[in-house]
């Protein structure tokens, strides 16, 4: 946890965090304001995890502006020239 000592004794200004202490000596302004994150709002459902690398894409074939499909015939991901944000638009930006 962050705490903030002022002393206007010698005018000085400590901040201490989990790495260590940090000390402005003879500050510019008189005023000093502190922030922390507030309290976060409830934790939302979490689904189940897959196992760690189940995601691969076939990327040998990218080219800029590739968009990850799925390629049933070929049972995998790709990203390559068939898909990119130029071909899924007719005539529009994306």
């Amino acid at each position: 946890m962050t705490t903030v000592n002022v002393t206007t004794q010698a005018n000085t200004v400590t901040v201490t965090d989990s790495s260590g202490q940090t000390v402005v000596e003879t500050p510019v302004t008189t005023l000093v304001t502190a922030s922390t994150a507030g309290p976060q709002g409830i934790q939302g459902i979490q689904g189940p995890q897959g196992p760690q690398g189940s995601f691969v894409v076939e990327d040998s074939a990218k080219v800029d502006t590739s968009l990850v499909y799925y390629d049933s015939a070929a049972g995998e991901f790709k990203a390559d020239a068939t898909w990119t944000t130029s071909t899924i638009v007719l005539g529009g930006n994306f």
